[in-house]
């Protein structure tokens, strides 16, 4: 079995596996749950009662005052997002449109959402007072910046405890910053390239997003916006919440792709079974696993976009721009992949076995391999599904007017009475070892008229069902000229003639 790409290959520039959507969020490690705030607080000789009015609200009024220090000195204005219609990519697009693409803050948002919280608590039973977790909203600040390392990326801010961050970045604007480090020439379309000059090149410094260049980038933006660090004494540790890794094939014309892209959605929707899914991910099925697995067709503006989805993880494939074939493995919760690492026990003993994937920024070089291997598989199915999309492109080819030379010739109709006669003539066995020629044809469409018949004759070597042998006026059927003529044949007459007389 070929692989898609090696079967497309010359119709592909290439093939760019990167990381696409990453969200990952910032905790501080001693306030990031109830009970570690409470021994905060005790620490501080803070009252548990008094947490929100002496604590709490002081660290919120710095978080504005920053916002607006901020917003004075890049010279942007903060705005507030009040109504659930309003895309805050939207805003932020308008606003990039304007001031250009150059590094620097963007744009700041301001929104009120649900955010956790906590609240002072006395049991009565126990006789003591803590702080307990409980929901609520506040104001979050929305920071957009285009960054010089990883492009366009935001960070949501909370101003009510315990300031738990929020950080998006993409891996396709980040390796854009790289290809015009090293020079290397591109065309992005969204979130996707459609030309890469150079796609070993890209590949490879696509490979090269180290975890540790992210976490420096990460404590920078939470320093700049979140100024509690030096209350808490801590930094943040960083964890990956939702992360997407795509394999793109890209085309070199939007030709190919729709057919293609036609027959694969249209048999994966219906061939994917529950095991086919778990095999995707790599995993097997259990009887609690086997209710979380579904697929799902949904249809978009860009087009249909085929999602198979098992737990908290997810395999998709959509076009993008009739470009674009992507694959992409989505992951809510990284921990629900398992690899072989280090395991330190209860004991002080450490062993290596297989164990979940941490959810700390560093598993991010083990997850893009695991992540890797699913695109790859799923890959592998769809390759293996019946393509007829070349079937259709060549139909298409030859029944669409195409342009010779400045001339519009009109395509084939092959339920024409007098071309379907033209075309039994044409494949009558004495003219398979001699060639045939206007003369020969014309004891068979005496009706036809000898311009006509030339005219015929052009139109069938311009759409390739006949080529002509050099310095002569013989012609021969081609590979496809014959079996677009046999099917003609075969279709006209044994099922719609069948049909037809049925429904009499």
């Amino acid at each position: 079995m070929k692989l898609l790409t090696e079967r497309y290959q010359a119709d592909l520039l290439g093939v760019l596996s990167c990381y696409d959507r990453m969200i990952i969020t910032g905790t501080l490690p001693g306030a990031c749950y109830a009970g570690g705030m409470t021994s905060f607080l005790y620490s501080r000789h803070i009252k548990i009662f008094d947490y929100a009015k002496v604590f709490a609200d002081p660290l919120r009024e710095r978080i504005r005052q920053c916002a607006h220090d901020l917003a004075d000195a890049h010279g942007v204005s903060i705005e507030h997002v009040n109504k659930p219609h309003l895309r805050k990519e939207d805003l932020v697009s308008k606003v990039i449109a304007r001031r250009g693409k150059h590094p620097g803050l963007v744009h700041i948002l301001s929104a009120m959402e649900s955010c956790s919280a906590y609240e002072p608590w006395h049991d009565k039973k126990s006789h003591k007072t803590f702080l307990r977790s409980t929901s609520g909203k506040c104001l979050y600040y929305y920071f957009y910046f285009i960054d010089e390392e990883v492009g366009l990326c935001y960070l949501r801010v909370p101003t009510w405890c315990p300031f738990r961050l929020q950080f998006y970045c993409n891996g396709h604007s980040w390796l854009e910053t790289r290809l015009l480090l090293h020079g290397v020439g591109h065309a992005m379309a969204d979130n996707a390239f459609i030309r890469i000059d150079d796609f070993a090149k890209a590949q490879s410094l696509a490979d090269q997003l180290k975890p540790d260049d992210l976490h420096r980038i990460l404590d920078r933006y939470a320093a700049m916006c979140c100024p509690v660090l030096d209350v808490f004494e801590q930094k943040y540790h960083w964890s990956l919440m939702q992360t997407e890794y795509s394999t793109d094939l890209v085309f070199r014309s939007d030709t190919v792709l729709p057919t293609l892209y036609e027959e694969l959605s249209r048999q994966a929707v219906i061939a994917v079974k529950a095991d086919k899914v778990s095999s995707f991910l790599g995993k097997k099925i259990t009887p609690q696993l086997a209710q979380e697995i579904g697929s799902r067709l949904s249809t978009r503006i860009e087009g249909t976009c085929i999602k198979h989805s098992m737990g908290s993880a997810s395999v998709k494939i959509y076009d993008k721009f009739k470009r674009v074939l992507r694959i992409e493995t989505t992951t809510n919760d990284v921990s629900f992949f398992k690899h072989h690492r280090k395991v330190e026990h209860q004991d002080g003993s450490v062993t290596r076995e297989l164990a979940p994937l941490k959810k700390s920024i560093y598993s991010l070089i083990d997850l893009r391999e695991i992540l890797l291997g699913c695109n790859r598989r799923y890959l592998e199915f769809l390759s293996s599904l019946d393509d007829y999309s070349d079937g259709h492109r060549a139909l298409q080819q030859l029944t669409q007017p195409k342009i010779d030379q400045g001339v519009n010739v009109r395509g084939f109709n092959f339920f024409d009475a007098t071309e379907q006669a033209l075309l039994r003539a044409i494949q009558r066995p004495e003219f398979n070892i001699c060639g045939l020629r206007r003369a020969d044809l014309k004891k068979y469409l005496p009706g036809v008229s000898n311009s006509k018949l030339s005219r015929y004759l052009k139109r069938l070597r311009i759409f390739g069902l006949t080529k002509r042998v050099g310095k002569t006026y013989r012609y021969y059927l081609t590979r496809m000229g014959r079996a677009a003529m046999a099917t003609c044949e075969k279709l006209a007459a044994f099922t719609i003639a069948q049909t037809l007389v049925d429904a009499r």
